[in-house]
């Protein structure tokens, strides 16, 4: 059950999927994140680092999670308070956390997320798959390229009033 900005689908449909996603029954709203929160078995958070996402996990939203629930945080470090976070892990409010950003990186080496055993810690670059850098360069500037020069839209355009 997603959670996403516009609490809309895919090609705008409202709360509900246009097309079917297998093991997607419906989409929510930022509204429904407390919905969200105490149903998961794991949250993944997948998020532009923006005012709007700043701190949206904090100690109100580990709170409800359940105490068998993973935190999965590949989105941006600031959308998690961290204090919070290590508290909660602390006191095993949550099973655990994977979490491939944070929010001074490098992670210092005196940061207590380093000791903690029910913390998994990767790169932020451990999910690149092969190719993407050669397939980004090839395919996705060369159009974007090709687009600009003649004059036609184009793709993957960031809305500076959103930051992303």
């Amino acid at each position: 059950m997603p959670v996403v900005r516009s609490g809309r689908g895919r090609r705008g449909a409202a709360v509900a999927l246009a097309e079917p996603v297998d093991g997607v029954d419906r989409v929510l709203g930022p509204s429904g994140l407390p919905e969200l929160l105490r149903a998961a078995d794991t949250v993944v958070l997948s998020v532009p680092g923006t005012a709007e996402t700043h701190a949206m996990i904090g100690e109100p939203e580990l709170k409800l999670m359940q105490r068998t629930a993973f935190l999965i945080n590949i989105a941006r470090g600031s959308v998690v308070d961290e204090a919070a976070l290590l508290l909660a892990l602390r006191e095993g409010r949550i099973a655990g956390a994977a979490l491939d950003v944070f929010t001074e990186e490098p992670l210092p080496p005196a940061s207590p997320f380093w000791d903690l055993p029910n913390v998994i810690m990767t790169p932020h670059i451990a999910g690149e798959p092969a190719g993407c850098a050669e397939r980004v360069v090839t395919q996705v500037f060369a159009d974007n390229l090709a687009r600009f020069q003649s004059g036609r839209p184009l793709h993957n355009v960031v809305d500076l009033g959103r930051g992303y």
